[in-house]
């Protein structure tokens, strides 16, 4: 036993190994002597966040670029208020640590065996871990130093192969005892596929792609989450076809590619994609996951669409079970299926429309104004909100330059996660993120975090004063009719723009696409705090590729 090693000194040195910078944290006692003892003189910075569901959206948004994201908080009264936070990870494969600082075992026996109490307890010491059980891939509570090592390195190791978040409960008196120090470099347990069903599933496939006149790839969220882009690339260049994504994998591969016609999302898709996919004979989906969201009125043809995912293949009556989507991949690869012969059609140039400076902003005309704004170098966010629709559309040129929780769609979910997104992006990136008013009530406080922290998105909030997808999703003809919104979709007003003044950023109003100009403009000049954009728009105005469900 190294005596001078200690277990809260071990579990920082996995987390930084595995690429861990920033730690989303808020102050509590049962994990404070953690914190100031062994984080904040490690290389690991402390990022302290103002809640615990605004922590784990941040460290959510941190783990989609860095491949791992945590957050750090308190027994119960914290841990709980985290819950939702680390169910959206869950259900979208973000590799996520959450460490709960517990209270030690003499205060747990005391509670369990007299009664008398210690301040977040509920009803011992399993309530906390058995609430996460279900919503992560491993639970662990550190309450013996000579089995943290091995807890910690289990743990950890099934976020990273997983890509799913885990639950670390740290007693407050283990932190200082005594453990070995860490052997060798935790990495992610190797794919396994079934050699019979992964040999079965190449020929099904490479059969209907040599029978195919006009092949489709369909890029799913799981080529990113597993590192596949490379490969998926390497396959669509050899067959010679064309690829589209969903809106949970927009810009997972470069929207600018030659080879890219567009966001595949049901009745929301633009004409030039709904085509594509009507005409295409096969339709190849690796990575794709089937949502309410990605399907959007759209029944998919399962007889001619091959999907690989979830450690299956399922064409049509077929299925293939225990097939890792990079083995399948380096299977079709090593097939060498003969290319296509495709020519694909020359993409438009983007201009900004006419707009008169004094004309108002409608949803559809913000986002044909701000497209312009989108290069290479910025990165983009979208909230559960009609902004949905807006932001499927946009050219977004910059390999994974999109992000959005499109298949739990939390509504609130982006502006935090925006502090998180800006922690984890290269230096030379921006981050520019679309709120509906709804949701950035929900977690408005991120302005605090990202003023401290002096990190410069870009938010913009359309306030329209509804729960606009809300109503569009229980009736949609109200956009179109003389009917009112519902009561429980109506919002109460709030001036976002001058939230700046107490948070400490900058702030604009726009109602014009002359104001909304200036405004874009300032807030790409401001590179030192957060910039918040209030977009008014019209209650009933929706973007165009929503208005399907409105007839």
């Amino acid at each position: 036993m190294n005596e001078g090693y200690t277990v809260g000194q071990y579990l920082v040195d996995r987390l930084h190994q595995l690429g861990l910078d920033h730690l989303f944290s808020i102050a509590g006692d049962y994990s404070i002597e953690w914190l100031n003892r062994y984080v904040t003189p490690s290389s690991i910075e402390i990022v302290a966040e103002v809640n615990e569901v605004n922590a784990g959206y941040a460290a959510d948004g941190y783990a989609r670029l860095k491949g791992i994201g945590a957050l750090c908080v308190t027994y119960s009264a914290g841990a709980l208020c985290a819950v939702n936070a680390v169910a959206g990870a869950y259900v979208e494969k973000v590799p996520l640590v959450l460490i709960n600082g517990t209270p030690s075992i003499k205060k747990t026996l005391t509670f369990e065996q007299t009664g008398f109490s210690a301040h977040h307890f509920i009803s011992g010491r399993e309530t906390d871990q058995q609430s996460f059980e279900h919503i992560t891939v491993a639970t662990v509570r550190i309450d013996n130093p000579d089995l943290a090592p091995l807890l910690i390195d289990h743990a950890l190791t099934r976020c990273v192969s997983e890509r799913r978040p885990i639950y670390v409960e740290l007693l407050e008196d283990m932190v200082d005892l005594a453990c070995e120090p860490p052997r060798g470099v935790l990495k992610p347990a190797r794919a396994l596929s079934d050699q019979s069903s992964l040999e079965q599933s190449v020929a099904q496939i490479c059969a209907r792609l040599e029978s195919a006149e006009n092949p489709l790839v369909w890029i799913g969220v799981e080529i990113d989450r597993f590192g596949l882009q490379e490969k998926a690339m390497s396959l669509i260049r050899q067959l010679n076809v064309p690829f589209v994504t969903e809106l949970l994998s927009k810009a997972v591969l470069p929207e600018d590619d030659a080879q890219f016609f567009g966001v595949l999302d049901g009745q929301a898709s633009s004409a030039a994609v709904a085509d594509l996919v009507k005409t295409s004979d096969f339709i190849l989906g690796l990575g794709v996951w089937l949502t309410d969201i990605n399907s959007l009125g759209w029944e998919p043809d399962f007889d001619k669409t091959a999907f690989v995912s979830m450690d299956a293949v399922k064409l049509g009556t077929y299925f293939g079970g225990q097939v890792a989507l990079e083995h399948l991949i380096d299977g079709i690869l090593a097939k060498q299926v003969a290319p296509k012969v495709w020519n694909p059609p020359e993409k438009p140039t983007y201009s900004a429309p006419a707009m008169g400076a004094a004309d108002e902003i409608t949803y559809q005309g913000f986002y044909n104004f701000v497209q312009q704004y989108i290069d290479k170098n910025t990165i983009v966010g979208s909230d559960a909100s009609m902004n949905y629709f807006g932001s499927m559309l946009l050219d977004v040129p910059g390999p994974g330059g999109f992000v959005a929780q499109s298949s739990y769609s939390s509504i609130g979910y982006i502006a935090a996660a925006a502090t998180g997104i800006c922690l984890a992006k290269a230096p030379h990136q921006r981050v520019m993120v679309f709120s509906g008013d709804g949701g950035f009530q929900m977690t408005a406080q991120c302005l605090s975090t990202q003023t401290r922290f002096k990190l410069n998105p870009v938010i913009f909030v359309i306030d329209n004063g509804v729960y606009g997808v809300e109503q569009w999703l229980a009736d949609s003809t109200v956009f179109h009719t003389d009917k009112p919104f519902y009561n429980s979709c109506v919002l109460h007003p709030w001036n976002y723009s001058k939230l700046s003044e107490v948070f400490g950023c900058r702030g604009w109003k726009v109602g014009t696409y002359g104001e909304l100009e200036e405004a874009v403009t300032g807030a790409l000049a401001n590179s030192v705090s957060p910039s918040i954009i209030q977009v008014l728009v019209p209650g009933k105005s929706i973007p165009d590729n929503a208005e399907w469900k409105t007839q």
